[in-house]
């Protein structure tokens, strides 16, 4: 059931307020789509699509439509546009005829499915001819979708690098799931971008500090605990201490979490004699008493990501020694790691891995924290996001429909109803003008008159967008490869996935 206290009626551009007057006369049926739309040169070729189940439930299931909200936007409407505009007479036809719920049909993509850009994702039209401006109505909120979608998006492509880099330099992808952490609660914009954000990227990993993702896939992905953090200090609690007091600092984390793994971040004045003189010299023994279930985790937090981390390793071999590994890489003793938060986006880990890989250096040795790169520097750009109208029925013949701008080729739209289907070499493709076969159609009928048809777990999910072998090829990160189903099949086990 949505919230009561939402008034869909307002959850629209203001312009939409005005459509239902717009449309041909005798139109009965408005019929849109959602996509990423394919570009030249673009950083990204697939998609990951996720989110679209917690919007249909936060805000569009069950009696949407009161008379209190009916009025409510009819004040707000007239005081808006100065003007009677607000079709009040057919918002009360929604709730008298259908009881406020909406008469419309979305048809989907499975959540987690790994989707080619440039094909439809999910479309929407309206199930009673009276309502056709609603189609396009819900476009506002929809589009919203462009969000989580990009998040997952690229925390997958995190999970490309990961694992190609994990897979070479330890022979395995143990501990893949955890190898990126969420960071990136705090530099959001709200509490519902922190959530969405935050649960688009467990659909990729488990390791997160982001409450609000957690809880949004409790209540809407029905998973009860999706991914986990350990205590670490922040610079607040090391520098309290003061500067002539650091080991007293960290030796407190040692005492206070002697079980589990403990982060501390080490930079607070020099992360160099830190590593050196306190952790490597002073608390050395300290540390070595630590297990690898217990591990020391070391955060740098400042300076060049790559270079700082490099000399950090280089510092830390130098005092605790190392080991070489099944396929020849060093490996740090297993009670000792690193952790790298600072400066985290795609190019820069995938950089550090590399040097690190120069240097004889296993992945195994760090984890990846990221904040902004993951969930704040995108906007729906970021891959294109488009919503288009493709098919109208008007006096009861049905039309093709698009847009096909002269100074924007790439903008052209889609015609006539569409499903999505893989072709015969496996390739998933978008048929267009309602030839598709509906035993074919990948999309899924997910809600249809106020009611949620289709839910899926995160479990479900997760099993969707599940990394194929063909991810962690050699400079394959999301780039256009064929994959047969034979391909697709062989999926890579991630850990606790």
């Amino acid at each position: 059931m949505a919230a009561p206290d939402f008034n869909f009626l307002l959850a629209t551009d203001s312009y939409k307020i005005t459509h239902y007057k717009q449309y041909p006369p005798n139109i009965s049926t408005v019929y849109s789509y959602f996509e990423c739309r394919r570009k030249n040169g673009a950083q990204f070729n697939e998609v990951v699509f996720f989110g679209l189940q917690y919007l249909l439930k936060k805000y569009l299931v069950g009696p949407v439509v009161t008379e209190e909200k009916i009025q409510e936007a009819k004040v707000f409407y007239q005081m808006h546009f100065r003007q009677t505009v607000f079709d009040e007479e057919g918002w009360r036809k929604v709730l008298e005829k259908h009881d406020g719920r909406l008469p419309i049909r979305i048809k989907a993509v499975p959540e987690g499915r790994i989707i080619p850009r440039g094909n439809v994702l999910f479309t929407v039209e309206n199930t009673d001819p009276d309502f056709f401006w609603l189609t396009n109505y819900i476009e506002t909120m929809l589009v919203q979708m462009w969000y989580p979608i990009t998040v997952a998006t690229i925390s997958r492509e995190f999970k490309k690098i990961l694992a190609k880099q994990l897979k070479a330099t330890s022979g395995s992808l143990e501990g893949l799931d955890y190898k990126l952490h969420d960071f990136g609660y705090r530099g959001v914009s709200s509490q519902e971008s922190a959530a969405l954000g935050g649960a688009a990227h467990l659909v990729n990993f488990c390791s997160t500090d982001t409450v609000a993702g957690l809880l949004m896939t409790q209540h809407y992905y029905h998973c009860p605990m999706a991914g986990f953090s350990i205590p670490a200090a922040e610079h607040s609690t090391i520098i309290s201490w003061g500067r002539n007091r650091e080991r007293e600092a960290f030796e407190r984390l040692l005492d206070q979490f002697p079980t589990g793994p403990v982060a501390v971040v080490s930079d607070s004045y020099d992360i160099f004699k830190a590593c050196k003189h306190i952790w490597g010299d002073k608390l050395k023994e300290r540390v070595m008493e630590r297990s690898e279930d217990s591990c020391l985790v070391i955060r740098p937090d400042s300076g060049d990501p790559a270079e700082t981390l490099l000399e950090v390793i280089k510092i830390l071999e130098e005092c605790f020694g190392c080991s070489l590994n099944s396929v020849g890489f060093k490996v740090l003793p297993s009670y000792l790691r690193i952790i790298q938060g600072d400066g985290i986006d795609l190019n820069s880990v995938e950089e550090i891995l590399e040097k690190l890989s120069d240097e004889g250096w296993s992945s195994e040795n760090v984890f990846f924290g990221c904040g902004s790169a993951l969930l704040q520097k995108v906007n729906r750009d970021t891959l294109n996001c488009a919503f288009k109208c493709s098919y109208v029925e008007v006096s009861g013949k049905g039309m093709d429909v698009y847009k096909q701008p002269v100074t924007d080729p790439s903008k052209g739209s889609k015609r006539g109803r569409l499903s999505l289907r893989r072709d015969s070499e496996g390739l998933i493709e978008t048929v267009e003008r309602g030839a598709g076969k509906p035993e074919e159609d990948m999309l899924v009928t997910v809600f249809e008159n106020g009611t949620l048809l289709q839910e899926y777990t995160l479990e479900e999910i997760r099993k969707n967008a599940r990394l194929c072998e063909v991810d962690i090829s050699p400079a394959q990160h999301n780039q256009d490869q064929p994959k047969t189903p034979e391909v697709h099949q062989k999926l890579i086990m991630n850990g606790v996935h």
